[in-house]
């Protein structure tokens, strides 16, 4: 899309509004927790199916953050 295509979709939107003082007034800067590293042993399958794209870290990372999550009370 070019810039003018952008830029006439976001005024089109009805739900997107400029910001203002008032709406930044309470917001606080949140920064992430650090990262630690780890060493892990995986199967080599299972290794390079999450290597096939860029962030497998990442994706590493939610998959167990969902796991964690489904396992709350």
């Amino acid at each position: 899309m070019t810039d003018d295509e952008i830029r006439a979709g976001i005024e089109s939107d009805p739900d997107a509004r400029a910001t203002d003082d008032e709406f930044w007034k309470d917001a606080k800067i949140v920064l992430p927790r650090r990262k630690q590293v780890v060493t892990i042993r995986l199967d080599a399958d299972l290794l390079e199916w999450l290597r096939r794209d860029r962030g497998y870290q990442t994706r590493v990372n939610a998959i167990l953050r969902s796991y964690m999550n489904s396992q709350k009370p």
